[in-house]
């Protein structure tokens, strides 16, 4: 996730000391030259500390600001109000969690709603993530609704990402008196196959949206005289064709990593290609990179940061084990130990893109806390339990935090109290 800066000064001040000759005149004179000569040097240092503090803060000040940038991979401090980051923390039981049934929720997708789909324990559910140095706002669907009045908000990414949206409406949903009056703007089901979905909460102005774009770059055909395992391309300098719908927005949430795989990619034929250019040796890693700064660079030259804040939340880990990672086995209790999983050469790649942007963009780091929960994936407990899951996540679940963090850090910047 981090680019390096430096920028190094030199100056020298010089600074001439006033040569006289022997005193002539009466020790009055002397006395007179002595306090110019005092003067004179007080007045030169005075000078000499304010270019010291000049240069300071023209050249120190940034520079650290950029070094936190640099550590954390932050365009600015996710979730840090007062210098205390949110997502430094662990989780802890809690009681007061869910905040609401998926059976309840007409925008929860039944595959995700565990406990219809004959989860018995539900001790997954009681997790509250505690940050160490301070605590997350209580969640308040009424307080966060009105904050959100006549807003839009869109989300933007894989099957991950279209499942924090369902947790976000069902979250604010419970602040809403007449059910009635929250519905899908163009009368669709929850569903996979739908590119677009969007909910509108007509109370409050405010609609949430969601759009499919597993890549964020375009898919296309293959091109002409091309090898025959080339069934399609992505172009990694052409940002998705939807792209235009996802501006104007107030909230913009991106995300993009699960589908970034050799199964999903080199195995049905999907190859990379840059300036029309088949890369066909290019490696998963490099080409996440190169799509993810043509989206920097869209961000930059499309959407006004001054209105719109930007987040990219970072790579979801998934808890599959055994040969092949083929074995999905769901814990009763959340995990003691990450066992490699806080890492992500995803999440380090979102780093080093939004550490160089020009924008505000900011972080939801989320990976290193979700490598502890693997009780709380959907494992067979889908509307498929033929087809075990241990990628996505229950719900109410582990996505309510991320909302639950994306509200605290909204809230701060609403009371103005993020630094």
């Amino acid at each position: 996730m981090v680019s390096t800066f430096s920028r190094s000064t030199s100056g020298h001040l010089a600074r001439r000391s006033p040569s006289f000759s022997s005193p002539r005149v009466a020790l009055p004179r002397k006395s007179w030259v002595m306090r110019s000569f005092s003067a004179r040097v007080g007045v030169s240092l005075l000078l000499s500390l304010f270019f010291v503090i000049s240069c300071g803060y023209v050249f120190v000040f940034p520079n650290l600001g950029q070094l936190i940038n640099q550590r954390y991979g932050f365009s600015e401090f996710a979730g840090s109000v007062d210098g205390c980051d949110f997502f430094d923390g662990k989780w802890v039981p809690d009681n007061t969690h869910p905040h609401y049934n998926s059976s309840d929720c007409p925008f929860a997708e039944r595959g995700f709603n565990c406990l219809a789909n004959g989860r018995r324990d539900n001790e997954y559910l009681k997790w509250q993530w505690k940050p160490l140095h301070c605590d997350l706002p209580s969640f308040s669907a009424p307080e966060i609704l009105e904050q959100l009045r006549g807003k839009r908000v869109v989300f933007v990414g894989d099957s991950m990402s279209r499942t924090q949206w369902e947790s976000m409406i069902c979250l604010l949903m419970t602040g809403v008196e007449d059910q009635k009056t929250v519905y899908e703007v163009n009368g669709n089901r929850i569903t996979k196959q739908i590119r677009f979905l969007g909910v509108r909460f007509h109370s409050f102005n405010l609609t949430i949206e969601f759009y499919r774009s597993v890549f964020l770059v375009q898919q296309g055909k293959p091109p002409r005289h091309g090898p025959k395992r080339v069934q399609s391309t992505l172009h990694l300098d052409v940002l998705d064709e939807i792209n235009k719908k996802w501006i104007d927005s107030d909230v913009l949430i991106f995300n993009s990593g699960q589908w970034w795989t050799p199964g999903k990619l080199f195995n049905v034929g999907a190859y990379f290609q840059v300036n029309g250019t088949l890369k066909l040796g290019m490696p998963i890693n490099t080409a996440y990179r190169t799509a993810l700064g043509t989206w920097a660079s869209w961000v930059e030259a499309m959407v006004n940061t001054h209105r719109t804040q930007v987040f990219f939340r970072t790579f979801e880990p998934s808890h599959w084990g055994g040969p092949g990672r083929s074995v999905c086995k769901v814990t009763q209790y959340p995990t003691s130990e990450t066992k490699g999983l806080n890492q992500s050469v995803f999440t380090d790649i979102i780093s080093e893109v939004v550490s160089e942007m020009k924008v505000p963009v900011t972080i939801l780091p989320v990976t290193s806390m979700g490598a502890f929960r693997s009780d709380a994936h959907v494992g067979k407990w889908s509307d498929n339990p033929s087809v075990p899951d241990c990628s996505h996540w229950c719900l109410p679940g582990v996505p309510d935090t991320w909302n639950e963090l994306l509200f605290a850090y909204l809230q701060a910047k609403h009371r103005g109290s993020l630094r």
